[in-house]
């Protein structure tokens, strides 16, 4: 085998893998645009493949079943979150921030709002295609968004009495409730600023105004504190 024939047979398996996960990445954009516009036991497989131009029987070869499509596309609109929210980052207030950016952009998809709401109540049914994943998902965003709060409290940023953990749970929670209510009544609320608002109350600085605020405090305080 000549050298170039042996750099071919090296690239093509390179090569198909490429164009495989492309078309594993087309096939889960579809899949979100038709269950988000369809919802997922209305949404049909054979929808998902006219839409990247495959057959039902082609689509099947890269995910096994509906369910299965069901898991990597929810799987895939986390990572599409984690490009906006950066819950490791050593500011917490700024994980904090990206979830208020979330809340923002999550308004310019509500099919997708929708979908999340509509799985996440049909998967406290234990046999749900979508339980345990929306058990890990909450558990990951509770313990994710806890740490963050935690990083601030290190800080010294987070107002007294606030527990990371406790702030993490309500957090969540706000979350979830101001999606059904905008969904219900997309004039009723704006869910970037109610999130963000909901910050300010725990986080001592949270935006410039507030963090000036903060530093006129600490000023004030030690001022008062100082010998005449």
């Amino acid at each position: 085998m000549s050298d170039t024939t042996a750099a071919k047979a090296v690239r093509r398996p390179r090569g198909e893998y490429a164009k495989s996960e492309a078309k594993r990445q087309a096939i889960l954009d579809a899949a979100l645009e038709v269950f988000a516009e369809s919802g997922y036991r209305a949404g049909s497989l054979r929808e998902v493949a006219q839409r990247v131009g495959m057959s039902e029987a082609g689509l099947l070869h890269h995910f096994r079943s509906k369910s299965a499509l069901l898991m990597a596309v929810l799987d895939h609109r986390d990572d599409l979150s984690r490009n906006v929210v950066d819950f490791e980052q050593p500011d917490g207030v700024e994980a904090l921030r990206g979830l208020a950016d979330l809340a923002g952009r999550n308004a310019a998809s509500p099919g997708v709002v929708e979908l999340y709401c509509t799985l996440s109540a049909e998967a406290t049914s234990p046999d749900h295609p979508a339980h345990e994943y929306f058990k890990r998902r909450y558990v990951f965003v509770r313990e994710s968004i806890a740490r963050a709060f935690g990083r601030i409290a290190d800080a010294g940023r987070l107002l007294p009495g606030v527990d990371p953990y406790r702030a993490a749970v309500a957090t969540t929670a706000l979350m979830d409730g101001l999606q059904v209510q905008w969904l219900l009544d997309r004039e009723s609320t704006d869910m970037a600023e109610a999130l963000a608002e909901f910050f300010r109350g725990f986080v001592a600085g949270y935006d410039l105004e507030s963090l000036e605020q903060a530093l006129d405090a600490r000023a004030a305080d030690a001022d008062e504190e100082s010998p005449a």
